[in-house]
């Protein structure tokens, strides 16, 4: 009887460990699964998303950022086949048919998709059209070294830093390095707040996901190149590190974190938990975050991301674009969509990172 029971017990551990053993691997296998199934989304859609607002007419920086990230993957994972896909469906990046008033950051932040495509394809054309939009972004620059597209939202540590610094990847010139830090200091000077955070606005006093998600990434690409002996570098891997530290606080047990990062009330969201989990993965991958409990963070997050992701490789829960307010129930009653690029992206971002870790 004591034989019996001994035995069952053991087939009930050995069961238990198969079960772990088989979700831990899983989880490692799904970087590049999952993201093929994003990836196939993107590749899928007939038309690009247009950012249009009158004065400013460009490729949507949320696709842009999407096809970014699939890029990435592709060079990572030396995937000719999806490297040919994308440079066909962005073919018209190599012309002048596609509008772009290159006025604002919104407009020049699509320089890094073709500058991406031209390191995985050697292609010249897609490589001036990227260098152009990161010259004419610092044309007429202000007295103070910034560019004249400085405009202090949160968003544009993403927009001009992941820029330049995409430009120096390409060409090796310091210039691009010390603009992308200079900008990113003077916005972590002007706008970073005492617990690490940044508010939507001047009116808005929120500590709105997404806006920080930007933040959280273009300070990651910005570290990702910075060298530690450059004259800004303490500068910005102490405001990086300081808002890892208040996120990580943040973080909700499943992995996500919410639509105002402080109130507990509000819903989780997963545009913003893709690029926190993506901007600790880079820190990591640098060796500037150095805790493991950052690990951890990211796997837990990508764990939860996965269960938004439906067959057809959307995310849901994505917030829908949402501007300043002074009102806290505008950000806590906003809709949410699926298959969203602002949801797309960093799911993207993240797996690429991930996949390289050991």
């Amino acid at each position: 009887m004591k034989t019996a029971t001994l035995f069952v017990l053991l087939l009930v551990l050995f069961s238990c460990s198969s079960v772990t053993k088989e979700k831990s691997e899983t989880d490692e296998r799904s970087f590049e699964e999952v993201s093929k199934k994003v990836i196939a989304d993107l590749l899928a859609r007939p038309d690009y998303m247009m950012y249009n607002t009158g004065d400013v007419v460009a490729m949507h920086y949320a696709e842009v950022c999407a096809a970014f990230g699939a890029a990435r993957i592709a060079g990572s994972t030396g995937d000719t086949v999806l490297v040919k896909a994308l440079a066909e469906r962005y073919s018209r990046l190599k012309t002048d048919s596609l509008p772009n008033t290159a006025n604002h950051v919104d407009a020049n932040v699509y320089g890094i998709l073709p500058l991406e495509l031209f390191v995985l394809t050697g292609d010249s054309a897609f490589y001036r059209q990227g260098i152009e939009l990161a010259d004419s972004q610092w044309k007429d620059s202000l007295p103070n070294g910034l560019t004249r597209q400085t405009r202090f939202w949160i968003d544009d540590v993403y927009m001009i830093g992941s820029l330049q610094i995409q430009a120096y990847r390409v060409t090796g010139k310091s210039k691009y390095l010390d603009r992308a830090a200079l900008e990113t200091v003077a916005y972590l000077d002007s706008l970073q707040e005492s617990n690490g955070l940044f508010h939507h606005g001047p009116e808005a006093s929120f500590f709105w996901g997404r806006g920080n998600g930007w933040v959280a990434a273009g300070l990651a690409e910005v570290l990702s190149e910075l060298p530690p002996d450059h004259q800004h570098y303490a500068r910005i891997e102490a405001g990086y590190k300081k808002m890892m530290a208040a996120l990580l606080s943040l973080q909700t047990e499943d992995g996500m974190w919410r639509q105002l990062l402080d109130v507990e009330s509000a819903w989780k969201e997963t545009s913003c938990t893709g690029m926190f989990a993506y901007a600790m993965a880079v820190g990591i991958k640098t060796g500037i975050l150095t805790d493991a409990t950052y690990r951890t963070a990211c796997i837990k997050a990508w764990n939860a991301l996965t269960g938004y992701i439906d067959e057809a490789g959307k995310m849901n829960g994505v917030c829908v674009g949402t501007g300043q307010s002074t009102d806290i129930n505008y950000y806590l009653n906003r809709p949410t969509v699926s298959g969203d690029f602002h949801g797309q992206a960093p799911v993207l971002w993240l797996a690429n990172v991930l996949i390289q870790l050991p």
